[in-house]
């Protein structure tokens, strides 16, 4: 039977690992950030341990991008290919990033402005706008001067309202739901240029390359442990899977993963070893995660 997998080179911006990887680079990010929100941004940081998360309503991973600009507010970034209900995972998105900046001990009051933003393939309110915002409101008079700090912005690249719609945003758009045969055109705008440019780098690395053949086998088996039992037991294989790419790991250390039974556990352990730069840090991350465990080398 046919392996109807994309290659990395037959990926496009809307292919979620090709929209991450370009927007982890932190100029991109912030250049797709001013074009979606129609603001200058001085500079935003990607937070690379915070842009790989996983969703228990995928039964695996996901590649979102989360990032956050000078004045401390936070981004939440995803192309979103499929038409889903996407309000309540909006919700999610804007709780998780309140619990993190709690959890850090940020007072309620102190809670900076939050962006989760959707780029969508498809138009999720059929009322044919290249852009929506959403925003709470109060019911008895919507004029009322309400903030909170939580803004939802979804985009959809079949937008028709181009007389409404700044030039730049529909090029940006055009481009992020292009084919892969129209993708490499002419847009004429700089920011597709740079994206463009990304993207063939991208394709041309052989890291890159592992990444998403890794990337790739994670969605697989985790979509497959979600119909059979022995979870645990892959998410202990593609734990090992992933740091094996970045060197030999040691017996003891093998042995403490291995002993984990906890999903939850193995669920976090296996997005540190996706975004551990090497074995080392991802040992140290397990020793604050498994405070207990002390040595394994």
């Amino acid at each position: 039977m046919r392996n109807n997998r994309k290659t990395i080179k037959e990926l496009t911006f809307k292919d979620n690992f090709m929209f991450a990887a370009a927007m982890l680079d932190a100029e991109n990010c912030r250049m797709v950030i001013e074009r979606v929100l129609g603001k200058p941004i001085e500079r935003v940081e990607v937070i690379t341990e915070k842009s790989m998360v996983y969703h228990p309503e995928y039964r695996g991973v996901r590649l979102d991008v989360y990032a956050r600009d000078e004045a401390n507010t936070h981004y939440d970034v995803e192309m979103q290919i499929a038409a889903r209900k996407i309000f309540r995972r909006a919700r999610y998105y804007h709780d998780q990033m309140d619990m993190e900046l709690i959890g850090r001990g940020i007072d309620y009051e102190e809670l900076p402005d939050s962006y989760v933003i959707f780029i969508c393939d498809f138009d999720p309110f059929g009322l044919g706008k290249y852009r929506y915002t959403l925003r709470q409101t109060l019911v008895e008079d919507a004029e009322y001067p309400y903030e909170d700090g939580v803004h939802t912005v979804i985009l959809s690249t079949k937008g028709g309202n181009d007389s409404e719609t700044p030039e730049e945003l529909i090029k940006f758009l055009r481009f992020a739901g292009a084919s892969l045969e129209e993708c490499g055109r002419d847009f004429g705008d700089p920011l597709v240029e740079r994206l463009q440019k990304s993207i063939r780098e991208i394709k041309q690395s052989r890291e890159m390359g592992d990444r998403y053949m890794l990337f790739a086998e994670l969605l697989k088996d985790e979509y497959n442990a979600g119909k059979a039992e022995g979870k645990a037991e892959r998410s202990i294989e593609n734990i090992l899977l992933l740091l094996g790419s970045r060197g030999e790991i040691p017996d003891g250390l093998r042995r403490r993963i291995m002993s984990v039974t906890d999903e939850d556990s193995l669920q976090k352990m296996l997005l540190m070893a996706a975004q551990a730069e090497s074995i080392e840090s991802f040992a140290g991350k397990l020793r604050e995660m498994l405070p207990e465990t002390c040595q394994i080398g």
